[in-house]
């Protein structure tokens, strides 16, 4: 794996040497942008518009741009030298329980892992002493030139650093709430239907979607008849579903 950062964790008086590492790895198919009348590929080339003419990519940098249409330019050298002392230390403002982070503002995960031997030690200490409390230390990092809260979290004995997004970042859901009432004995239905279906086997979860995805490309690169499509499930009235869901969940678990 490569090293995404690299700095020390500071908490209290001690100093944790570490590296960090993607800790994620999405899979998909991925479609490309094609001309529909005859299926070849579109180019996108960077074209400068003042000296008219297509540019390579060794010549393509990046800026800011102004209020008034001024662009300031920014080498990888400028954002270097930013004077944030989060760049190299990951410093923890203090520890919460982990429930109190709403799991909205939660971004990318990265694997965190001593950055030498003599922090084998502290490391395997703030991992036992996060599992053990519940507690997560909440940090400010900067990485890819992006200044970001963070927590700090045990997974299967593995420190995990997890950024946040800033509170900014996060749009209020509005009036999206319905305000329809629900009786007491469908809450109760409900519950019951909650406590029977608690536990999954992420094993046996797939992702159809992309199995789809798959067989409709096979399908339409051979010419052969494409799938079709489920139908929606029909809609019965609310009880009855939840009853109807209840007797199914307590059959399948011999309750």
């Amino acid at each position: 794996m490569r090293t995404v950062w690299s700095g020390m964790i500071q908490f209290g008086m001690v100093a944790l040497p570490v590296r960090l590492f993607g800790a994620t790895a999405e899979h998909d198919v991925r479609l490309h942008e094609i001309h529909v009348a005859d299926g070849s590929r579109i180019e996108h080339r960077r074209f400068c518009p003042v000296e008219g003419r297509e540019i390579s990519y060794e010549e393509v940098g990046r800026g800011f741009a102004l209020p008034d249409g001024r662009m300031v330019p920014l080498t990888e050298e400028d954002l270097a030298r930013l004077p944030l002392p989060t760049k190299r230390t990951c410093e923890v403002l203090g520890f919460v329980p982990g429930a109190d982070v709403d799991p909205i503002s939660y971004a990318k995960p990265y694997s965190a892992g001593p950055g030498n031997p003599g922090a084998d030690r502290p490391y395997a200490l703030l991992v036992e002493a996060l599992a053990r409390t519940g507690m997560v230390g909440v940090a400010k990092i900067a990485i890819r030139n992006r200044e970001r809260l963070a927590v700090l979290r045990p997974r299967r004995g593995v420190l995990v650093v997890q950024t946040l997004l800033w509170e900014d970042e996060l749009r209020e859901p509005g009036d999206l709430a319905p305000a329809a009432p629900v009786t007491d004995r469908e809450l109760e239905l409900a519950e019951v239907l909650i406590r029977e279906l608690t536990g999954i086997e992420e094993r046996e979860i797939h992702d159809e979607y992309g199995h789809a995805r798959e067989q409709l490309i096979t399908a339409k690169a051979s010419g052969a008849e494409l799938p079709e499509p489920p139908e929606a499930a029909p809609v019965v009235d609310l009880m009855s579903a939840l009853e109807a869901s209840v007797r199914a969940a307590q059959a399948e678990h011999g309750n």
